[in-house]
């Protein structure tokens, strides 16, 4: 049976990568790589810098795949129609370039488990097909806890909660104690809260581009909008995380 490796990479620095990570590379055939267009190459670059710096053997290739667009309908079901676009793209895509007994990869950004669609469109692929590939998942170094350390900070207060949302959500959540971490935000919600909530932000965490701001929401909000706005036009591209605090958390 085919094999498939879900690995993940880290946020962003090649050294982020396990020991774990580095051994897996090395069996690895083939690597499926989703093209998401020009404005993000850096980031199949990345990927391609990392297997030319960990493996020993460079008997492997890259297959990209092209990404569906996704639609702008409601939401969830846009997603579930992306992802079951991208599962009928991926395996075929598998079964065309990985034979028997060959070992396939795809490497996740930060790590595979969290907001990532990776284990979600494998497993679609299963339920149509479960002879299709097995496959294992080998985790990575999250951007919160990347976010964390550069800011040297405890992701939760004593005694407190962490919540993860998206800046979608963020204002229905938004709790009264506790810690909130908020991924794929491009409105930047934090600047609807109280001006005084605590906020560490930061954007290409563990790359050469990395960005970080910190401060309340009132010092600082109107600055990380702006930088982030700027820092996308440029790269074309963003991924950001931030941390937030009600005062006294």
């Amino acid at each position: 049976m085919r094999r498939i490796r879900v690995i993940g990479i880290g946020a962003g620095h090649p050294e982020y990568l396990t020991v774990q990570a580095i051994a897996a590379l090395n069996e690895v055939d083939a690597f499926f790589v989703a093209d998401k267009g020009d404005t993000k190459d850096d980031l199949v670059e990345l990927r391609r810098h990392i297997c030319e710096r960990y493996i020993t053997d460079p008997d492997y290739r890259f297959v990209e795949l092209p990404d569906p667009v996704r639609g702008t309908g409601e939401y969830r079901g846009a997603v579930t129609q992306w992802h079951a676009e991208r599962a009928a793209l991926w395996g075929k895509a598998i079964a065309a370039n990985l034979a028997d007994g060959a070992t396939g990869a795809f490497l996740a950004w930060g790590d595979p488990s969290l907001y990532d669609s990776t284990l979600r469109i494998l497993d679609t692929i299963l339920a149509d097909d479960p002879n299709a590939f097995e496959y294992d998942v080998l985790p990575g170094i999250t951007a919160i806890s990347v976010l964390t350390a550069r800011h040297r900070i405890v992701l939760n207060g004593i005694g407190e909660p962490v919540l993860i949302t998206t800046g979608r959500r963020l204002l229905d959540e938004w709790p009264r104690t506790g810690t909130v971490v908020v991924m794929l935000d491009g409105a930047c919600a934090f600047q609807q809260l109280d001006p005084s909530t605590q906020i560490w932000w930061g954007a290409y965490l563990g790359t050469e581009h990395e960005l970080l701001v910190a401060g309340t929401v009132g010092e600082v909000g109107d600055r990380i909008a702006r930088v982030r706005a700027e820092a996308r036009a440029d790269h074309g591209w963003i991924m950001d995380t931030y941390l937030l605090r009600s005062v006294g958390e």
